[in-house]
């Protein structure tokens, strides 16, 4: 089932997610859902939060990358397979020169920002049936795993930018929050209780 994308604004996207384990209620749909809703959106991850769920638990398919020209052949044989499910995931480190790549989010549609990243993590994970993982990703597949893990974290990837490019981008953030924004696919935003 293709759900509605939590928009930028709603506090859902500012929590840490929690542990989940096998006993967890549906989870089987509820994966199924997240990569239905990220296909839908054309997006190649999407975490727990931005479907309204604070749990520890993302979905990335770096596929599409695989198509970039630019790429060395290692990293294009990496993102060729990079589709996967990560349930508590941690990093266990990161290292390497930090480089910058233009990313944007599906809670944050129309903004893209350069972003600093270490260009390798090491992660441990379980995967969809509680087996644990150790790997080591560079380049893009590491990025992505970056900016999903962020979600989880509580973090957007706008927390990164510059003060000045916050203060740039400000009015299209409260738009969006408000929900004017134009997105191609079904988004949710955030009602306060103010009156």
């Amino acid at each position: 089932m293709i759900l509605p994308v939590i928009a930028y604004g709603d506090p859902v996207l500012r929590k840490v997610g929690k542990e989940i384990d096998k006993e967890f209620p549906a989870l089987e749909n509820l994966i199924a859902d997240m990569w239905e809703t990220m296909e839908n959106a054309n997006g190649v991850g999407l975490a727990a939060p931005q479907i309204g769920k604070s749990l520890r638990l993302f979905v990335i398919d770096a596929t599409p990358f695989a198509e970039d020209e630019n790429l060395e052949t290692g990293e294009k044989e990496v993102l060729q397979s990079f589709r996967k499910v990560f349930i508590n995931p941690k990093i266990v480190s990161e290292e390497g020169e930090e480089w910058a790549f233009e990313e944007g989010c599906l809670s944050i549609p129309d903004v893209r920002e350069e972003i600093w990243r270490n260009e390798t993590v090491h992660v441990t994970y379980q995967d969809e049936n509680f087996e644990t993982h150790k790997a080591t990703y560079t380049g893009l597949a590491a990025r992505v795993f970056q900016h999903e893990y962020d979600h989880i974290e509580g973090v957007l990837f706008t927390d990164k930018i510059s003060s000045l490019k916050k203060r740039l981008i400000k009015k299209k953030l409260e738009n969006i929050s408000k929900g004017k924004t134009g997105s191609d696919y079904r988004m949710r935003y955030f009602k306060s209780k103010r009156k």
